[in-house]
């Protein structure tokens, strides 16, 4: 009889920890979008701030948004199509757009999804999908031809360049600090929600071995948003991998800076590798 007190102590610790944890799946559960975008609507630079020559593009979706962008001017003939990650807007690419054309020579077309700077609509999944293909057509209209056309999504924006490289030629497919799905992004930064309740797929890893182009893989080896092994299990599953290429020293967002001279090369020799291979 001493023990029922303590005992029943512990069972309403118990209780009470199993309903906050049931909150907190519910929280997330609810808040699932919130969680996976964080869209900017600022846009606190433009193209000219880095001296770099841009149009700006208005473009439209099949479901009747109205998306944002520029199209970078580059000296060469090859079209990089930007696809960024979950955060900020197309501004905060344009250091790295400016590497892109000082150092490749590409012109770089950077278009914000739904929601994102001052593009229209809220993102999800679909819409930014329908917004990957609205950009890719928007560019193929130009009459840029499908072998000038290299697709680069970083982080989330990977599963992006990913569903566009399935459902449009290109001569060539980027993939930088890319994870393999949204319910194993979950279970390494919310390992306590089941994977069951994760409704998003973003699904690299079912998808990639279907991708016709051939891809790049690029990842640095002090990603602490996206573990190394996300790209390494992409890279295995590819059905065209034409290199996987560790930066050393360099986090999620900060490649370019670190990368130096070996990921200049990195980039310029699967360009010219793909340009050769298109003819």
């Amino acid at each position: 009889m001493g023990a029922t007190g303590p005992f029943r102590k512990a069972m309403s610790i118990a209780l009470y920890a199993v309903l906050a944890w049931l909150a907190l799946v519910v929280w997330l559960a609810l808040n699932e979008r919130r969680l996976l975008f964080f869209p900017d609507r600022t846009l606190a630079a433009e193209p000219a701030d880095f001296g770099l020559p841009a149009e700006e593009l208005s473009i439209a979706t099949g479901d009747g948004v109205m998306l944002h962008g520029w199209w970078i001017e580059g000296a060469g003939e090859r079209v990089l199509i930007w696809y960024h990650g979950n955060a900020g807007d197309i501004a905060d690419r344009l250091p790295n757009a400016r590497w892109f054309v000082d150092t490749l020579g590409v012109s770089v077309v950077l278009v914000d999804y739904r929601g994102y700077g001052h593009s229209t609509g809220r993102p999800d999944e679909a819409g930014v999908y329908l917004d990957g293909l609205a950009v890719y057509d928007a560019v193929a209209a130009r009459g840029v031809a499908a072998r000038d056309i290299v697709l680069f999504g970083r982080s989330l924006g990977g599963a992006v360049a990913t569903e566009v490289a399935l459902q449009r030629p290109a001569g060539a497919l980027v993939l930088e600090a890319a994870f393999r799905s949204a319910r194993a992004m979950a279970r390494e930064h919310y390992w306590f929600v089941p994977s069951a309740l994760v409704r998003s797929r973003l699904d690299n890893e079912s998808r990639i071995g279907r991708v016709p182009a051939p891809t790049l893989f690029l990842h640095g080896d002090r990603d602490r948003i996206v573990p190394l092994d996300h790209s390494r299990r992409l890279f295995e599953l590819a059905a065209h991998p034409e290199h996987f290429h560790v930066i050393e020293g360099a986090g999620h967002n900060d490649t370019y800076l670190v990368g130096g001279e070996l990921y200049a090369e990195v980039w310029r020799a699967f360009l010219r590798e793909t340009a050769a291979a298109a003819g």
